[in-house]
């Protein structure tokens, strides 16, 4: 585990490393394995997120688990899904948001609307039991079908058969394969052609806006009848992309986009609480390139 070696927990279960192997492998044929508990923490990442941390044995599980299923589920994936991808992520999530607004704008000749939605608790509303339903149309293989149940069966948000770790490594796959069930209904079904989504956060660009407050109750209707998850009441929009669209720590207008109001005030805090880590500071200049920062680049160098 790349960072993690200075860790007390990796280190102890380094002690013995290879007898620890041995027995999890053991414990993986034999149908034995029970997964552990979890320590929770919190984090304000920007806003405050309940963390679960699980077992450095089971942590190596969830590696050896999402290195084997993640090259299978990617492939099935839609291409304007970017979170926690190898090849997306969010540069490349605002950098298509942008070459769709320019096709749809028809090169910022039409107005383009957009509606901008996100997923109410989305890690602690995930369905288990539709998750698993989802899981056993692709794999076949019952033993691995046991396991995953094991990994997803070992946590719950309050509610038993509710909810998955954010913590967890596998819960990164695990959400992306709940949430391709939307991604090609809406894709494919809907022909919703300028549609991206990263995690719980979507938007979809369109000159129609009439089209889109038709599409927005059928996007609910879908999501709880075959997901069980719900939009964030307080979150859902159409605006035209002219007024400023907030969407991955970034606002988009037709011709440039700016840094969001807390993004910006969460890197100074965070640059004055760090003032001789260089690392930070490369890494907030590496995200103002992606943006029109030019005034924001010059205060922080100062």
């Amino acid at each position: 585990m790349p960072g993690k070696r200075m860790k007390t927990d990796v280190q102890e279960f380094s002690l013995d490393l290879m007898e620890n192997i041995l027995e999890l492998h053991q414990n993986l044929c034999d149908h034995t394995y029970q997964h552990g508990p979890y320590q929770a923490f919190r984090i304000n990442d920007p806003k405050p997120r309940q963390i679960h941390k699980s077992s450095v044995r089971d942590r190596l599980l969830h590696h050896a688990v999402y290195q084997i299923l993640y090259p299978f589920f990617d492939c099935t994936f839609v291409s304007d899904s970017y979170s926690c991808r190898l090849e997306k992520g969010t540069h490349r999530a605002i950098n298509q948001f942008r070459k769709f607004a320019y096709k749809e704008s028809q090169n910022h000749t039409k107005t383009v609307w957009v509606l901008k939605c996100d997923i109410r608790k989305f890690f602690a509303s995930i369905d288990q039991r539709v998750l698993i339903e989802i899981l056993k149309e692709y794999i076949p293989d019952s033993d691995i079908i046991r396991l995953l149940l094991e990994i997803i069966g070992s946590f719950n948000s309050g509610k038993l058969g509710t909810g998955l770790p954010l913590g967890n490594l596998t819960s990164q796959l695990l959400v992306n394969v709940y949430m391709n069930v939307f991604d090609q209904w809406i894709k494919h079904h809907m022909k919703a052609k300028y549609y991206i989504r990263y995690a719980d956060d979507f938007v979809i660009l369109s000159q129609d806006k009439a089209w889109l407050e038709e599409l927005l109750p059928k996007i609910g209707d879908f999501l709880s009848e075959h997901l069980r998850i719900e939009l964030h009441p307080d979150k859902v929009s159409i605006k035209t992309l002219a007024s400023g669209i907030d969407f991955l720590g970034w606002v988009h207008f037709p011709d440039h986009r700016v840094l969001r109001s807390a993004t910006k005030r969460r890197m100074f805090k965070r640059l004055k609480e760090r003032k001789e880590n260089e690392n930070t500071l490369q890494s907030y200049l590496g995200l103002l390139s992606h943006g029109n920062a030019n005034k924001l680049k010059s205060k922080i160098t100062e």
